[in-house]
């Protein structure tokens, strides 16, 4: 265990309320379906591959993170989500070569396109849940949220107008990161919150550019079948 591990596993030990993993698991776990769903041709390698693969990092990364090596579950969890992100734009990629080609059918490239437009909103919703004020396992160890790459409609509420809502000691989960990523590919920007960080600002940009070709891609395909 590392000096950061020990000093995380102390402050924690202060937390009453430590923000659950859960949702993170199913996120990836879902990931792996949708990529298991998308037909051949659009796939590199076994279509199982990458749920195996997720499942199989995903194990010792919630063990490290409740034995308390942090260090080493930041980590895996960083290795994971690069994973899925590449996996992601490949079948993008192969989506849009196969378009002109008329590999697949009209309805399953249909299918195939709003599958990586729903892995595209959960692949980012991951990346900023992890990367966000130094990630869960260090807003764990603050009480509410001040600073981070984005800026909560929650953190600008009057210090009175947070009490009477209950929300004095708020910090966001992932179900907010999730609202951001899903805001950010179907409006193409965050809408309700504002982007500070230029990693997060870069993160969002390559999200959109995605979002924006796969739903051209939908239009395109819909208009032909039309």
């Amino acid at each position: 265990m590392t000096m950061f591990d020990d000093i995380i596993r102390r402050k924690r030990s202060e937390v009453d309320d430590p923000e659950p993993r859960w949702p993170a698991v199913v996120c990836l776990l879902a990931v792996g379906g949708l990529y298991l769903a998308l037909p051949q041709s659009l796939v590199v390698g076994p279509r199982w591959l990458l749920l195996v693969l997720v499942t199989v990092l995903t194990v010792p990364t919630v063990i490290a993170w409740r034995r308390g090596h942090h260090v080493a579950n930041q980590w895996l969890g960083y290795a994971i989500s690069s994973i899925v992100t590449i996996s992601m734009i490949g079948s993008v990629v192969l989506l849009v070569i196969a378009l002109p080609k008329h590999v697949e059918q009209p309805v399953a490239l249909l299918r195939s396109a709003a599958a990586l437009w729903i892995t595209n909103i959960l692949v980012f919703a991951l990346w900023y849940w992890r990367l966000d004020a130094g990630g869960p396992n260090e807003r764990d160890l603050i009480v509410g949220h001040h600073d981070g790459a984005f800026l909560f409609p929650q953190m600008m509420m009057h210090q009175d107008a947070k009490r009477k809502a209950g929300e004095e000691l708020w910090s966001p989960t992932f179900v907010d990161y999730l609202f951001l990523s899903f805001n950010t590919s179907t409006a193409l920007s965050p809408t309700d919150t504002a982007v500070l960080s230029r990693w997060a600002k870069a993160l969002m940009m390559i999200q959109s550019v995605i979002s924006l070709t796969v739903i051209a891609l939908l239009a395109a395909r819909a208009v032909n079948i039309l």
